[in-house]
């Protein structure tokens, strides 16, 4: 893979879709391997799919469309839980970015 470019980042789905595809997915498995299937598959349909992965001062982070657990249909969960369950995906995704590129985490 060549080397991580964070300029060519900002239009991220002409020059890196498919390590973002493979850090959402390594990502998702994880997170499917760990928690509740209907809850995680859910979080990935109906929150995660409208994210925005940024990179910034040497850092990946994902921003989340407002309004996440509005967006969230047909599963029960209280809001702790979803709030939880939500930021240790967005952890998980940004771990993944951080890995797929090369690029170490900031200390």
């Amino acid at each position: 893979m060549p080397e991580f470019d964070p300029e060519k980042f900002e239009d991220k789905y002409i020059h890196y879709f498919q390590q973002l595809q493979r850090a959402y997915k390594n990502a998702f498995n994880t997170m499917n391997e760990r928690y509740e299937s209907d809850l995680i598959h859910g979080i990935d349909q109906q929150i995660l799919n409208e994210s925005e992965p940024f990179y910034e001062d040497g850092e990946f982070y994902v921003q989340l469309p407002d309004n996440p657990a509005d967006r969230l249909t047909g599963i029960v969960v209280d809001d702790e839980k979803l709030e939880t369950t939500l930021e240790r995906y967005v952890d998980e995704i940004e771990a993944e970015l951080h890995r797929v590129f090369g690029v170490d985490r900031p200390q």
